[in-house]
């Protein structure tokens, strides 16, 4: 069991004491709803994933807003091109995060791949929030 909630932690790294700039690996800082979340699930894999999954809908919508957002900033000349640039990053988040979902990997695995699709959306959304917000 020790064992088990030492990788727990781990996993959970990226997410304590980050700094509100964002990378591609580990996204911005978390919300305080998902901070507070993932202290209640106390290493318990099914309530890790509930409470990433509540944050990756923020983020999604988050990601959505930012997404027609910078659509309108860059107008017609450009809004086809970031089109194409934003399902193309789509197909790449998916597969790679899927590929995270490792079959041998156990629990912990869902945790990742669920962890990967949450930090790369939050990231794309702060990106797509730094295209619509340019002067």
């Amino acid at each position: 069991m020790h064992r088990w909630f030492s990788v727990l932690v781990v996993a959970a790294l990226p997410w304590v004491g980050q700094a509100a700039e964002s990378t591609a690996d580990r996204g911005p800082a978390p919300s305080e709803q998902h901070t507070a979340c993932m202290e209640k699930a106390g290493g318990v894999t099914a309530d890790m994933v509930s409470c990433i999954t509540a944050e990756y809908e923020r983020q999604d919508k988050r990601l959505n807003d930012a997404y027609a957002a910078a659509r309108e900033r860059v107008g017609k000349g450009r809004d086809a091109a970031l089109r194409d640039v934003q399902r193309a990053w789509l197909h790449f988040r998916d597969l790679n995060c899927d590929f995270r979902n490792d079959p041998d990997g156990g629990t912990l695995a869902r945790v990742e791949a669920n962890h990967c699709m949450l930090s790369m959306t939050a990231a794309r959304a702060d990106e797509l929030e730094g295209i619509a917000n340019r002067p």
